[in-house]
Protein backbone atom coordinates (compact mmCIF):
# COMPACT_ATOMS: atom_id res chain seq x y z
CA UNK A 1 0.00 0.00 0.00
CA UNK A 2 1.25 3.47 -0.84
CA UNK A 3 -0.33 6.56 0.74
CA UNK A 4 0.46 10.18 -0.10
CA UNK A 5 -0.26 13.16 2.12
CA UNK A 6 0.64 16.67 1.02
CA UNK A 7 2.08 19.09 3.52
CA UNK A 8 0.16 22.36 3.73
CA UNK A 9 1.97 25.33 2.14
CA UNK A 10 4.85 23.09 1.14
CA UNK A 11 6.38 21.52 -1.93
CA UNK A 12 6.72 18.25 -0.02
CA UNK A 13 4.59 15.14 0.21
CA UNK A 14 4.80 12.53 2.94
CA UNK A 15 4.61 9.11 1.30
CA UNK A 16 4.00 5.98 3.38
CA UNK A 17 4.98 2.60 1.98
CA UNK A 18 3.40 -0.39 3.73
CA UNK A 19 3.31 -4.16 3.42
CA UNK A 20 0.92 -6.51 5.23
CA UNK A 21 2.42 -8.21 8.27
CA UNK A 22 1.83 -11.62 6.72
CA UNK A 23 3.89 -10.77 3.60
CA UNK A 24 6.90 -13.12 3.54
CA UNK A 25 9.18 -10.11 2.94
CA UNK A 26 7.45 -7.65 5.31
CA UNK A 27 10.65 -6.89 7.21
CA UNK A 28 12.16 -5.28 4.12
CA UNK A 29 13.94 -2.00 3.50
CA UNK A 30 12.61 0.72 1.19
CA UNK A 31 15.36 1.62 -1.27
CA UNK A 32 15.30 4.21 -4.05
CA UNK A 33 16.56 7.36 -5.68
CA UNK A 34 15.47 9.39 -2.64
CA UNK A 35 18.02 7.62 -0.40
CA UNK A 36 20.75 6.92 -2.97
CA UNK A 37 19.75 3.24 -3.05
CA UNK A 38 20.94 2.78 0.54
CA UNK A 39 19.88 -0.71 1.71
CA UNK A 40 19.80 0.39 5.37
CA UNK A 41 18.27 3.89 5.30
CA UNK A 42 14.52 3.13 5.46
CA UNK A 43 13.65 -0.22 7.09
CA UNK A 44 9.97 -1.01 7.37
CA UNK A 45 8.83 -1.20 11.00
CA UNK A 46 6.08 -3.32 12.49
CA UNK A 47 2.93 -1.31 13.29
CA UNK A 48 -0.09 -2.04 15.46
CA UNK A 49 -2.36 -2.08 12.38
CA UNK A 50 -0.82 -5.38 11.19
CA UNK A 51 1.49 -3.81 8.63
CA UNK A 52 5.15 -3.00 8.27
CA UNK A 53 5.68 0.54 7.01
CA UNK A 54 7.99 3.49 6.57
CA UNK A 55 7.30 7.09 5.53
CA UNK A 56 9.54 9.37 3.50
CA UNK A 57 9.15 13.02 2.56
CA UNK A 58 9.51 13.62 -1.17
CA UNK A 59 9.42 16.65 -3.43
CA UNK A 60 6.08 17.27 -5.14
CA UNK A 61 5.99 17.04 -8.93
CA UNK A 62 8.75 14.45 -9.28
CA UNK A 63 9.04 10.77 -10.16
CA UNK A 64 11.19 8.44 -8.09
CA UNK A 65 12.42 4.92 -8.83
CA UNK A 66 12.22 2.55 -5.85
CA UNK A 67 12.18 -1.09 -4.78
CA UNK A 68 12.10 -3.10 -1.58
CA UNK A 69 15.05 -5.15 -0.40
CA UNK A 70 14.70 -8.12 1.98
CA UNK A 71 18.15 -8.45 3.58
CA UNK A 72 17.29 -11.69 5.39
CA UNK A 73 16.71 -13.46 2.08
CA UNK A 74 18.80 -11.21 -0.24
CA UNK A 75 15.71 -10.56 -2.38
CA UNK A 76 14.69 -7.42 -4.29
CA UNK A 77 10.99 -6.89 -5.13
CA UNK A 78 8.53 -4.27 -6.32
CA UNK A 79 5.35 -2.85 -4.87
CA UNK A 80 2.28 -3.87 -6.92
CA UNK A 81 0.85 -0.38 -6.25
CA UNK A 82 3.71 1.45 -7.99
CA UNK A 83 2.48 4.06 -10.46
CA UNK A 84 4.64 2.59 -13.23
CA UNK A 85 7.71 0.45 -13.79
CA UNK A 86 11.02 1.22 -15.48
CA UNK A 87 13.23 -1.80 -15.96
CA UNK A 88 13.43 -3.59 -12.61
CA UNK A 89 12.23 -0.60 -10.59
CA UNK A 90 8.86 0.65 -9.49
CA UNK A 91 8.10 4.33 -10.07
CA UNK A 92 6.17 6.61 -7.75
CA UNK A 93 4.83 9.93 -8.98
CA UNK A 94 4.51 12.52 -6.23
Amino acid sequence: MIRRKGKRNSNEVRVTFALPADDPHAEAVLVGEFNNWDRTAHPLKKRSNRTYSVAVTLEKGRKYAFRYYDPANDVWFNDPEADAYAGDNGIIVV
